[in-house]
């Protein structure tokens, strides 16, 4: 994706606004810890005249996927209803629960503090904060009974960056992503200081 990011329709040719260049090169310029694979996309065109997606899976020490998630930024320069202004990001997170937390009653409550801890981590202000926790469990029964309880978690929210702040609160947003998808694969939380290597 070039500097005008998903422009207002198909075959728009329209320019992106300084705005979102700048917070598009801050989302390419964070570094995020090496676990975390993340490939650059075209943004939804259907939510916003301009926007940016990110994929992330989350490597454990083995190579195996643990985790993955979405990442988007949107921007529409008139505001949309329920942004509280001109941009909105979109987080996603998913991955399989270990066997003993999949019937925990809590894990939706547990998962959805790791969002509002990592976007207090980094500094970033709830504001107009909305999302879901959806949890799912399979169980095996008869000759297949000795299976281990399966199940999935997938976090999904978005919020509203101060326009003020951006294009910094945009890089600190995809660290607060990175650092929930850490959470959700169970990685060790990186110690303060700690500098992070760039991402592939």
């Amino acid at each position: 994706m070039d500097a005008r990011g998903e422009g207002p329709g198909p075959g728009s040719q329209a320019a992106a606004p300084p705005a979102f260049a700048a917070a598009v090169q801050q989302v390419r310029a964070t570094a995020l810890r090496p676990e975390i694979v993340v490939e650059e996309g075209p943004g939804p065109r259907s939510l916003a005249p301009f926007s940016l997606a990110l994929s992330a899976d989350v490597l454990d020490e083995a190579g195996d996927e643990v985790a993955e998630g979405r990442f988007v930024l949107l921007h529409d320069p008139a505001g949309q209803e329920g942004w509280d202004g001109p941009w909105r990001v979109v987080v996603l997170a998913r991955c399989s629960p270990a066997t003993e937390d999949a019937d925990d009653p809590l894990l939706a409550d547990v998962a959805w503090s790791w969002l509002v801890e990592a976007l207090e981590d980094h500094g970033l202000p709830v504001r107009s904060l909305g999302g879901t926790v959806t949890t799912s469990t399979s169980r095996s029964y008869g000759q297949l009974a000795a299976r281990p309880v399966d199940g999935e978690l997938e976090v999904r929210a978005s919020f509203s960056p101060r326009p003020s702040e951006v294009p910094e609160a945009v890089g600190d947003a995809v660290l607060a992503w990175a650092q929930l998808l850490g959470a959700a694969a169970g990685l060790p939380p990186l110690p303060h200081g700690v500098a992070r290597l760039p991402r592939r």
